[in-house]
């Protein structure tokens, strides 16, 4: 089930860098086809998709993110 988190999507990915190495922005990755996070911009209304890229093992290896159009 995708999260909705109300809050500023480049500050949102700025704090995600600051704690994975690898943050990507690829709008054709097909994690992003159930992402685990939409950030909403409550002032502009602008959304980004989120999602964690995990290894089999669950270990965190990546974030990929895209703007929704």
């Amino acid at each position: 089930m995708t999260t909705v988190i109300k809050r500023d999507p480049r500050r949102f990915l700025k704090e995600m860098k600051t704690h994975y190495g690898d943050v990507w922005r690829i709008p054709s990755s097909s994690y992003l086809s159930t992402p685990d996070f939409v950030v909403v911009d409550p002032r502009s209304g602008k959304k980004t998709k989120v999602s964690f890229v995990s290894l089999d093992d669950g270990e965190t290896v990546a974030v990929v993110y895209d703007d929704l159009g």
